[in-house]
């Protein structure tokens, strides 16, 4: 992986948590990825044969990714683990309790005979469950791009229509700008002045 190489989600995390937090409406009770519960933006089931990006290949990179969770479940089922079946984006509810049921040991068992089973969220699904944003939130991440660009980050990307900038914007976190800019536009997003760029 090239360090220069930052996804905007991952460059702007701290306004997706401090300003999309109240448009989650499933809170922690469901799992994206089968099994560890961690997303990732830069493979994942059916990306690999695609040549492109048109919407075609987007649809079939979720329909690949529920058919790998779908197969993850069944695993876990045949484990010992009662799963439901996953939703239209893969998504996989295991109650409320997720925390305790992770660290069961009888869960935790199944997980390992299964691993091999488990894919990343591509990004076409990581763009489907993304919150909608607000008009004001999409003001203040506008603001917030605006501000790092005219503060020493020129190539710090801008928001798209809804908020998010695409998934394979580069910038260079790593100047002394970009770090100036991060200071100088922390209080817009409210993230502690200390905190630089890509942190969250």
């Amino acid at each position: 992986m090239r360090t220069n190489r930052v996804l905007l989600a991952a460059a702007a995390s701290v306004v997706m948590f401090t300003l999309a937090g109240c448009g989650s409406d499933d809170g922690g009770s469901k799992i994206p990825t089968a099994g560890d519960g961690t997303t990732s933006s830069s493979k994942g089931a059916g990306s690999g044969s695609g040549s492109g990006g048109g919407g075609g290949s987007e649809q079939d990179e979720v329909a690949a990714y529920v058919d790998a969770q779908r197969k993850w479940v069944a695993c876990m089922r045949e484990n010992g683990i009662d799963l439901p079946d996953p939703d239209d984006k893969g998504q996989i509810d295991i109650g409320e309790d997720r925390r305790a049921q992770k660290s069961d040991p009888k869960f935790v068992q199944a997980q390992d005979k299964c691993r091999g089973l488990v894919v990343s969220v591509p990004a076409s699904v990581e763009k489907l469950l993304r919150p909608k944003l607000s008009a004001e939130q999409i003001k203040v991440r506008r603001d917030y791009a605006d501000c790092m660009q005219k503060n020493g980050a020129a190539d710090f990307p801008d928001p798209g229509p809804e908020g998010y900038a695409e998934n394979d914007v580069q910038w260079d976190q790593s100047s002394a700008g970009a770090k100036r800019a991060a200071r100088t536009c922390a209080p817009i997003i409210g993230d502690p002045v200390d905190q630089g760029p890509g942190k969250g």
